[in-house]
């Protein structure tokens, strides 16, 4: 059996707030990369629950964090359709993020 590892370096000032983010995905060409934020979710099976971790640091710009949360909650649409296969839904929730979108004033103007 083949196993992969994924690895997120955290590196905390004297208060314990994120100063630097940095992970590593052999598998997947990423080696020691530099991040601003890591949203982690992962699923407890036993409780029921969605364990999370979010971190980001102390320099990531609001700017850059709006297009983040949007960005990942596009992606969590498009991974909501292939789990589920519920076109209803995730067209609820396309919706959303084209809301969330121009709330934030991220879309470019034509």
């Amino acid at each position: 059996m083949h196993t992969s590892e994924i690895k997120i370096k955290v590196a905390l000032d004297e208060n314990k707030i994120p100063e630097a983010l940095r992970w590593s995905a052999p598998d997947g060409g990423v080696n020691d990369a530099d991040s601003k934020a890591v949203l982690l979710s992962v699923w407890d099976h036993k409780a029921q629950e969605a364990l999370r971790i979010d971190l980001w640091t102390k320099d990531m710009p609001l700017d850059e964090m709006k297009v983040f949360f949007h960005q990942t909650l596009s992606a969590m649409t498009d991974t909501f359709q292939r789990a589920t296969g519920d076109e209803k839904m995730t067209e609820t929730m396309r919706d959303f993020c084209d809301y969330f979108a121009e709330k934030l004033e991220l879309k470019k103007k034509d």
